[in-house]
């Protein structure tokens, strides 16, 4: 059981990072953290390539290590989904954060839905691979029926429960996005 609360887990925690990647009204350094710039010959994450902070409500700064790969860092943030456009001022760049329109908060919660659907799905695999097992182990004379019986309620609480979790993080992602 402690596999399948692990592998749940673990879609619940990836559901949580999506879901901060998406952008609010308010800045948020986890915006960027899906962005990858092509440098040094490979994709390499934004936050390896400089100081990602937070100047106020509406702005996020990137200190930049290499002012060589500045260009490429913009270009990079630009073909993002986020809709930003960077403005450069020597290693910094900053991100100014418009305030979202009814469509495209409208367009962030669908994008957030697929999220927790996608999430729901790896664990609804989960679920299944388990089951399997387990009904292999019964074949296999390993349990009786009583225990597959208990395993496999077992296996779909701990369903349900993360299940209902990602409910909740969706929801209140919704609210954050709809805040004005």
């Amino acid at each position: 059981m402690t596999d399948v609360e692990s592998k749940m887990s673990s879609a619940v925690l990836h559901l949580e990072k999506e879901l901060n990647s998406l952008r609010t009204s308010r800045a948020n350094p986890a915006m960027v953290d899906n962005i990858f710039v092509d440098a040094y010959g490979s994709k390499t994450p934004l936050n390896q390539l400089g100081n990602i902070s937070i100047q106020d409500a509406s702005t996020i700064t990137i200190q930049v290590w290499d002012i060589s790969l500045i260009k490429t860092i913009e270009n990079a943030i630009s073909e993002s989904n986020l809709g930003i456009n960077p403005q450069t001022d020597g290693q910094l760049i900053r991100l100014p954060i418009p305030k979202l329109s009814e469509e495209r908060r409208k367009e962030l919660i669908k994008i957030a839905s697929e999220f927790a659907e996608n999430s729901k799905v790896a664990i609804r695999n989960v679920r299944r691979e388990f089951i399997e097992i387990a009904k292999k182990q019964k074949k296999n004379s390993n349990l009786s029926e009583d225990e597959l019986k208990n395993e496999v309620d077992d296996i779909q609480n701990i369903t349900d429960e993360n299940i209902k979790k990602i409910d909740n993080l969706l929801e209140a992602k919704k609210i954050d996005i709809l805040k004005v």
